[in-house]
């Protein structure tokens, strides 16, 4: 819903149909509106046009940023949606009331928010639902497996994918995630407890293994007995070491290899 198809979908679908819907339908209310008695109805529909481009594109562009860092949901979308035209409509009615007299800017205003709804209310609604019929497991599912993890004041620090997720342990007042990007091992320090990310954790498979420790089962490669008897979990990763286990939590974690 906000990927970058949907940013160049609305910031060049959005313009067209707003300037073909005015052009050619030729609605009798929006052609007095935009001729303002100089007969400059094309050249106001490609102002107008212009700015429903500047506002559009700067708005989806920060809707990408925003939903990087937080899910919109179809509510926010809508809101969000609204506001666009809320916002195009202000600056269309200062456009005509400062080049043309002939209108106060609340008049102006008054027109062009229904100018814009008459006309954006379509693409709007088109756009949704062409949205929602593509590939909408493939975003669902995307975005399921997708571990965000905030620190213990509640602000997001790191949101990555859950199968990238090797383990995580326990230091001091911080938990050290270990994860892998391509093919590189990174670890990230979070300020947060065990306890803190244990819900998330088990939403997403990643299960305890040890009192200081979680681990993915899906880079578990084999569990074995080290020569003093403790059971390891050998991950699926090269230069890893292994990841303790407690006998509390091995035959969990033997039943999901």
């Amino acid at each position: 819903m906000c990927s970058l198809a949907t940013l160049l979908l609305h910031v060049l679908g959005m313009p067209v149909f707003f300037l073909g819907f005015i052009l050619i339908y030729e609605s009798r209310w929006i052609i007095e509106f935009l001729d303002t008695g100089t007969g400059m109805v094309v050249f106001n529909t490609l102002m107008l046009t212009s700015i429903l481009i500047g506002v559009v594109g700067i708005s989806r562009i920060v809707m990408v940023v925003v939903a990087k860092h937080h899910k919109i949901s179809w509510w926010q979308y809508s809101l969000w949606s609204f506001a666009e035209v809320f916002v195009f409509s202000c600056f269309a009615a200062l456009y005509m009331a400062l080049i043309y007299g002939t209108y106060g800017y609340f008049p102006a205003f008054a027109k062009c928010f229904q100018l814009s709804v008459a006309t954006l209310c379509y693409p709007y609604i088109i756009f949704a639902i062409l949205f929602a019929l593509i590939r909408p497991d493939e975003e669902e599912m995307a975005e399921e497996n997708l571990v965000r993890f905030a620190d213990s004041t509640g602000r997001l620090k790191l949101v990555i994918a859950h199968d990238v997720i090797l383990y995580i342990k326990a230091q001091e007042n911080y938990v050290s995630i270990h994860y892998m990007e391509g093919n590189t091992h990174k670890e990230y320090l979070l300020r947060q407890s065990m306890r803190g990310i244990e819900d998330l954790m088990a939403r997403h498979g990643i299960i305890r293994c040890q009192r200081s420790y979680f681990v993915n089962p899906r880079h578990v490669a084999v569990l074995r007995r080290d020569k003093e008897g403790f059971i390891q979990a050998e991950l699926d990763v090269d230069s890893n070491r292994p990841v303790p286990v407690s006998p509390k939590y091995y035959e969990q974690l033997s039943k999901m290899l």
